[in-house]
Order: structure tokens, then C-alpha cells, then sequence
């Protein structure tokens, strides 16, 4: 039986469907992961549902669910100690592609391997998300996040340096 919470809730997740992934896809790179982590992401996000008052955008608030749902994912697949064969066990015939798609390819695999804080720092900045929207889903301060994102910053651009070094040779 549907009634105007269930039209709401879905309405509101068809709107913003592209966070879960967007989210999923940052913290995992399995696709069965990824999908067990989007399942989990719209069973939180359903439970929670009751407790999103309006204060803050309905994007945002998604954003905070979605974030913790994979922070505490990704912590109990450490404890199970799942471990996932490293992209050099792959052995993936490389196609020839433009140079600014394969630079944005090297990015994305230089940001998988920040912390999780710092990679949800990260993919919500990328996102245009302000300070203030970025202090309040992670909980931190708006100073402590710009000081993150300016370490954030040079540290994916040193790896940037040693991940493009090495893919010259």
C-alpha cells in the first residue's frame, strides 16, 4: 500500500539516483560491490526517510546517507577481510583512447586511493558542493574541510606526478 511518504520518498530518490552511484562507485570497484552497496544505500536511505526534516536540500541529506552507508560498508568489508585482486592482476588489452579521457581515468584511480574521509571530501568538491554543504555531511568544520582539500589537493597532484612518470616509461 503506497501512500504520500512512498510517493515522496521515490520521487525524491528518482531525482537524485545519481548520487547513490556517484557514491558506490567512488568506494567500490566490483560491480557486485558496487550493486550490494547501492542496495544498502536505498535501504538506509529508506529507513531514514522519516527523519529528513527539510532543513537542508534533499541532495545533501542524501549525500550524508549515502557517505555513511559506504564509510561503514567499507569498514565492515575490512573486517571481513575481503581482499579484491589489485588492478595490476587485471590484464585488460589497452584501447587507444584521447588524452584528456585518459588523464581523467588517472585521476579517478589516483582519488581511489585516498582515505575514505578524503575521498568523500573529494567526490563532493568535484560535485560543487560548497564548504558548508561539504562540513555538514561529513561533520567537520568548514576550516578543517578547506585545510583537507588544500592537502587533498597536493597530494593527488604529487601521485598524479608518480602515477604519470610511471605510465610514460
Amino acid at each position: 500500500m503506497k501512500g504520500p511518504i512512498d510517493d515522496s520518498f521515490v520521487q525524491h530518490i528518482n531525482q537524485n539516483l545519481g548520487i547513490a552511484y556517484k557514491v558506490a562507485g567512488s568506494y567500490s570497484q566490483d560491480d557486485d560491490d558496487r550493486d550490494d552497496l547501492i542496495q544498502e544505500m536505498m535501504y538506509q536511505l529508506w529507513r531514514s526517510y522519516s527523519s529528513f526534516d527539510g532543513r537542508s536540500k534533499f541532495s545533501t541529506w542524501m549525500y550524508s546517507v549515502c557517505l555513511n552507508t559506504a564509510l561503514t560498508y567499507k569498514r565492515k568489508q575490512k573486517k571481513e577481510k575481503i581482499e579484491s585482486l589489485a588492478p595490476s592482476h587485471y590484464q585488460i588489452a589497452e584501447t587507444p583512447s584521447e588524452d584528456k579521457e585518459e588523464a581523467i581515468n588517472l585521476l579517478f584511480e589516483v582519488i581511489a586511493t585516498l582515505s575514505p574521509l578524503n575521498k568523500a571530501i573529494t567526490l563532493l568538491y568535484l560535485e560543487s558542493m560548497s564548504y558548508e554543504e561539504i562540513a555538514s555531511i561529513t561533520g567537520l568544520t568548514k576550516s578543517n574541510v578547506s585545510v583537507r582539500l588544500i592537502r587533498i589537493k597536493k597530494e593527488l597532484e604529487e601521485k598524479m606526478k608518480l602515477k604519470f612518470n610511471t605510465t610514460e616509461k
